[in-house]
Order: structure tokens, then sequence, then C-alpha cells
């Protein structure tokens, strides 16, 4: 058995079977990240020590007859999040060497399910780019065209997952950084619901968006992973205490019924034909399956993205004032107190410097009303929308992206293009609603085409099985990238592997 080939649930199941152990799978898992992530650039840190240890302890709990949702399973982990004696970088030299005391919340639920912590991924710094060309470190290359990008932020995550370097991952969405990745990469990735997953150990990028959600090869890959990482934590004032469904249950398969919503204002100009044509194709497929198909309006999408680079860049703003080199990471000392704090901020990339000065600007005195208060007043609109929309319908169905994965540098010099990735996916962050991203094709180059499905508040159970059923008819997912052999060169990358 080729342990490396199979999805997390199709892992899970072997290990309960004993058709292979913990061990097995992590060395195979810690064996490809060697041979493939010279190239890929996925993990900053790779935890190749405690993960065999991890692995050995879920084998002899197993042969003394325990189970756990994620027993044994190697996930890789976002640098986003703080995890205890594994260095937490959020992608920036402002935190290089930063190793944190404590875990994150969806760290410490991965850990109680028993899964075993690979190491951390490649990010945008702080979180804030759609490509993971932003990186303080370097730049991740997309498993299925290692000249174009993976997507960002959650690019390392995604990109671990494609190619086989981890059997799920974790990764956070602020304004697309889940869905846009699983749909450049071919995966399915999930934004909860804000509060589905406490942000507690989250390094913070914009409060009142951030979301950590998972990535998955398939959909059950996904409810796992986000039945083990949802529900309440006291810590976070912002965690909702609701109940957590059986997300893996909710998969029939049956959705007979189903309204689901197509909105006009998400085909616009400057998608490209192949994945409109993709997406449009889903949507029938969705219709053949029984459900009911409504088109529905968005009025106030067109808002969706100045809205959202005023209230992230500003909430930026003032979460990254702390970074001065008095608490966290390096200390660049200057000739006093605030040449000190000037010289560690200046370790900030170009691009979180461009947010923390516009948010800076958008919160200051005389344009706080006119910008910031404006937003705040926009936001409330996109939000009505969705939720006059599902008055009418169950599900909305969408492009997740635009386009297919862009090359490597396309967009660097290019903020506005850049942002444009993500037209499609950060109007529900600024709603209450939750979304996922599943494939549904591939363009003529071969390169991954996502179809969203968005769901209203605490609806994940819903959109998981649309998904699903979508996924069984049509099972994309089954199509795997190749690395080419003349990439896989030289000894892994990282030089911090504990």
């Amino acid at each position: 058995m080729d342990v490396s080939t199979l999805t997390l649930t199709e892992l899970r199941d072997a290990l309960r079977r004993g058709a292979t152990t913990s061990v097995a799978a992590t060395q195979a898992m810690l064996d490809r990240i060697v041979a493939y992530d010279n190239a890929i650039r996925s993990y900053l840190t790779l935890a190749d020590e405690s993960a065999l240890e991890q692995a050995a302890a879920a084998d002899r709990r197993r042969a003394a007859g325990e189970d756990g949702p994620l027993l044994g399973v190697p996930i890789a982990v976002k640098d986003i999040l703080c995890t205890a004696g594994i260095p937490t970088t959020a992608g920036s030299k402002i935190l290089e060497g930063f190793v944190p005391p404590y875990d994150a919340y969806a760290v410490e639920r991965l850990i109680a399910a028993g899964a075993v912590i690979l190491g951390k991924t490649n990010t945008d710094e702080f979180a804030m780019g759609s490509s993971t060309e932003n990186s303080a470190y370097f730049t991740t290359r997309n498993p299925w065209d290692l000249a174009r990008v993976p997507g960002g932020s959650s690019g390392g995550s995604a990109a671990a997952v494609a190619a086989g370097l981890a059997y799920g991952a974790l990764g956070t969405d602020t304004g697309g950084s889940v869905r846009q990745p699983a749909s450049f990469c071919g995966l399915v990735g999930l934004r909860p619901t804000y509060g589905r997953v406490s942000r507690w150990g989250v390094v913070a990028f914009a409060s009142s968006l951030d979301q950590v959600g998972p990535f998955g090869r398939t959909v059950a890959d996904c409810a796992a992973l986000l039945g083990v990482i949802a529900g309440h934590d006291p810590r976070d004032s912002t965690s909702l205490d609701a109940p957590v469904p059986d997300y893996e249950a909710a998969l029939t398969g049956d959705i007979r019924g189903l309204r689901v919503g197509v909105p006009r204002e998400y085909f616009i100009e400057g998608i490209e034909p192949e994945v409109e044509a993709a997406v449009r194709a889903a949507i029938e497929q969705l219709a053949a399956l029984g459900a009911e198909i409504v088109e529905v309006s968005l009025p106030h999408t067109q808002y969706g993205l100045p809205t959202y680079y005023l209230i992230a860049p500003a909430e930026a703003s003032a979460n990254l004032a702390r970074y001065d080199g008095t608490r966290f990471g390096p200390r660049v000392a200057g000739a006093d107190l605030s040449d000190t704090v000037s010289r560690t901020r200046a370790l900030f990339g170009p691009e979180v410097k461009r947010r923390i000065m516009l948010g800076t600007y958008a919160l200051s005195a005389g344009y706080y009303d006119e910008y910031y208060g404006r937003a705040l007043r926009a936001r409330a609109l996109i939000a009505d929308d969705f939720r006059r929309a599902f008055e009418r319908v169950d599900v909305i169905a969408a492009p997740t992206s635009p386009t297919t994965a862009f090359r490597v540098g396309e967009r660097v010099d290019d903020p506005l293009s850049m942002y444009l990735a993500d037209v499609f996916t950060l109007p529900l962050n600024l709603s209450a609603a939750c979304g996922l991203s599943v494939p549904c094709g591939y363009d003529g180059t071969g390169l991954p085409i996502g179809l969203q499905l968005i769901g209203d508040t605490l609806q994940e159970a819903r959109i998981l099985n649309a998904a699903f059923a979508y996924e069984t008819a049509r099972p994309w997912h089954r199509r795997l990238p190749i690395v080419p052999a003349e990439a896989l060169q030289g000894e892994w990358h990282a030089d911090d592997a504990d």
C-alpha cells in the first residue's frame, strides 16, 4: 500500500483497520517532503523528530485499544497559528525566531484528536496576500505548475496537501485565503462561519474577518477536520457557543429540492471563459442531482473590494502596532526608543507596510467617518444582501476565483490586480456566511478550477453535503499533480528542522 496517495479519511480508515501505522504514514510524508519540497517550498518549519514521536505515541494508543477522530493522521499547520515549541513567524522577519509557549485553540484540538503535527507551512506575511509571494522567506510554488502561484495567503498549506506532503492542513481565511488557494491547487477548502472556530492563538491580521479553516483533498477530509476544530472557546470573546454537528454524518449526497442561488454579480467581465464554463457546468450538475437553480442578486457586491481594503488594513494597523521590538521577535537597536521601534518595524515587508499605511490613514482624525465609517456601513449592506438571498435559497453557487493560478511574479508590481484575485471570496467575509471551494474542472493547460458554495450562518453541514454530492458525481479530486523529475534536486531547503 502506498500510503502517501491516500486521502485523510482513507488513511484514518486504514489506521483503524490496522492496514498501516501512523509511523509509516508520517515517515512517508517526511520522505516526500524531503524529495519534493525543495521545488514546492510549502513548509517553513519541519517538525520531523516531534512528528515521529507523536506518531509512535499514536500507534501505542491504538495498540492499547484507543481511538480518536484523527489519531495518527499527519497534518500541516499554517505558520499563522501558534504552536508550542515550534517556531511561529507569520511569514515575517519581525517574528523570526519566535517560539510560542502555547498552542492555538485549533492546534490544541488537533492534538487532542490525536493528529500528528508535521510542521508549519508558508504564508504571505501576516496573511496579507493572494499568492504567497509576500512571504518574507520564499515563494511557494503550485504543484500543478511550478511556474505558478498556489494562491494565498494559505498557499503553503494548500500546496502541501495538493502535492501529497500532508493529509490535511489548516489555513486562515480573512478575505478568501483558504478558498482561493484551494481553487488554485485543486483542493476542498472551507471558511467556516466567523466564530465557529476560535481565533485564540492565531496571529491577528484583521480581527473581525480572520477565521481558521481546513484544507483536504476531498469534502469528507474537510468535514473530518472541521468536526475537530469547531467549538466554543471562552478565551475568544467572538467564539460562538453553538452545538457542533456531525459534519461527516451530514454527507448523505442527497440534494433533491435544495435551492441553489446563482448571483448574477459573480459572472462579470474579466472572468476567464474556461472558469465560467466550468462553474456553469457544475451548477448544471447540481441541477441534474435534484437541486433547484434560482437566480439571485447580491447588489452591493461591487463595493466588496473597496470595503474590505478599508476595514482589513484598518484592523491590521491596530493589530500590528504591538510589533515594536519589545515583546516579540528580533529587536533592532537604535539611538533611542523611537529609533529602535522605527528600525524594528522596518522589518515589515512592502505589502504589510502598504496595508498599515492604508489602515492608519483610514483611521486618522478627519478621515475616519469618510473612509472607515463609510466602509462599515457598506459592510452592513453587503451582509444584508446575503441575508436577503438566504431567505430565498439554501446555498449560493459561484466561481471561487475569476482565473486559474497566475504566474509567479505576474502581479507583484500591480497591487490592484493582485487584490482582484479575491473579488469573489471577500464579500463572504464581510457577512455572517460560510463558504467552501470544491474542484469543478481544469482549464486547457491542466490548471484546477474551483466552484464556490456559500451557506448562511452555521450552515457548514449544508454546503459540505452539496459539495459532497457534486464531488461524488464529478470526482475531479482523483486527478493529482505531477511534479517534474528535474525539479527534484538537493536536500530539503529549511535549516530549522528540529
